[in-house]
């Protein structure tokens, strides 16, 4: 009868979460111990939000979507043409630059 009333009572207390069983159990003093923080470690940490994600809190949700294949593909081609015009302006700054030192002197050798 005793078993019977053990497995009747035993099966809603595993069925609970842990932390109603923790909260059962601290409180009836099987807990861990609550140990406040020492006054240096208190003063020492910041008083706004922290700078990282706590654990177990999910991500926010993103205000931008993702790009589609489409989107990709001409976001990419883009870059690419960009690409071409800056390699373009680069040789033509160069040949440019060739064609200048060519028109100037050398400076004189120092009197010895």
């Amino acid at each position: 009868m005793r078993a019977a009333i053990l497995v009747v009572l035993a099966g809603p207390l595993a069925a609970c979460s842990g932390d109603v069983v923790r909260s059962l159990a601290s409180d009836a003093g099987y807990g861990p111990r609550v140990v406040a923080a020492p006054d240096f470690v208190t003063e020492s940490r910041s008083k706004g939000a922290p700078d990282y994600m706590p654990v177990g809190v999910d991500a926010p949700k993103r205000a931008v979507r993702a790009k589609s294949v489409n989107g990709q593909k001409e976001l990419e081609a883009e870059l690419e043409s960009a690409r071409g015009r800056n390699e373009a302006r680069g040789r033509a700054a160069a040949s440019a630059g060739q064609g200048a030192a060519a028109t100037i002197k050398p400076a004189p050798a120092p009197p010895q």
